[in-house]
């Protein structure tokens, strides 16, 4: 008697037993999200280019391709084909709050990934490395954090950036006012209507500020980069089970070329709407991340 169909059925017979034991042994997060059918995302509302609104209000960038990529990972993963996904906006103010108290289960945004927030959350290996630096209207003789003396400069409140420059101006005791926003797009708005002669903030959320001005050609980018970020998306504090599946999701689009085809798309190439082109070539500090990724913070 041929005993191939007897051990194929032995086979799916295990494989199903298997997938039902995974499934059963499920912990943390992972089990939450099966157990509602729902995973919840945290989205930034015009952090282009990794999460921001098109014009028909859907969520899009580059964090949102790849948070979409680990969304069908954990489908896999807890075996939940028809998982669900809600999406909610955060800010620089309440992002991490919002992973630490259970509201969000994920979120890929523009976050930067340091040792004081790694005390209160966890974060993914690295999407993005980015430098911060200064946007100042081209005829505004601002070349340098030396100009900057005397000046009014525009943050946005809650991030690494702002924090930065308050140190900075602690630790130099320099003549330099601050002038906060909830979002990237009111700081620019304070440089562009003359209540700020500057914006600080990473290199490639001030590239985006600067394609989407009424006239582009009246702001540069300058001064020496002050810092250099890792940017990756974060999750809840110690768990373990859900960082694994994150983790993997990113390092294979990274070392498959997928990675390197999605930031050409959003950093090198036209993006919605206004089909503006960043044109931020990848870094040597990201070129790197991608042949070896890992998850360290830049400021160790």
């Amino acid at each position: 008697m041929n005993s191939l169909p007897y051990r194929a059925a032995a086979l799916v017979l295990f494989s199903c037993v298997a997938l039902g034991a995974h499934a059963q042994d499920l912990t943390g997060r992972l089990a939450s999200i099966k157990a509602r059918n729902m995973i919840v995302l945290g989205f930034r509302e015009s952090s282009v280019p990794y999460s921001y609104y098109d014009n028909d209000d859907h969520v899009i960038g580059y964090s949102q391709d790849i948070a979409q990529e680990i969304v069908k990972e954990i489908k896999i993963a807890i075996g939940a084909p028809g998982l669900q996904v809600r999406m909610i906006p955060v800010n620089a103010q309440n992002r991490i709050a919002l992973v630490q108290n259970g509201t969000i289960d994920l979120e890929c945004g523009g976050t930067t990934n340091n040792k004081e927030r790694a005390q209160q959350v966890d974060f993914s290996n690295t999407i993005s490395v980015t430098e911060t630096r200064l946007l100042t209207k081209a005829d505004s003789n601002i070349h340098s954090f030396n100009d900057l003396i005397g000046k009014t400069v525009a943050v946005t409140t809650g991030t690494t950036s702002e924090r930065y420059l308050r140190s900075y101006i602690q630790k130099n005791n320099a003549n330099i006012t601050l002038v906060e926003a909830r979002d990237h797009s009111a700081s620019f708005l304070n440089l562009e209507t003359g209540r700020a002669a500057a914006f600080f903030m990473d290199a490639d959320v001030l590239a985006s500020e600067r394609a989407t001005a009424h006239r582009p050609e009246d702001y540069v980018i300058a001064g020496e980069p002050q810092t250099h970020e890792a940017i990756a998306c974060m999750l809840p504090k110690g768990d373990a089970s859900l960082k694994a599946v994150v983790d993997r999701t990113i390092s294979r689009l990274e070392t498959n070329g997928r990675g390197q085809s999605l930031y050409n798309t959003w950093f090198m190439s036209p993006i919605a709407p206004k089909g503006i082109t960043l044109g931020l070539p990848m870094s040597d500090s990201l070129k790197a991340i991608f042949l070896h990724p890992n998850d360290r913070p830049m400021d160790d």
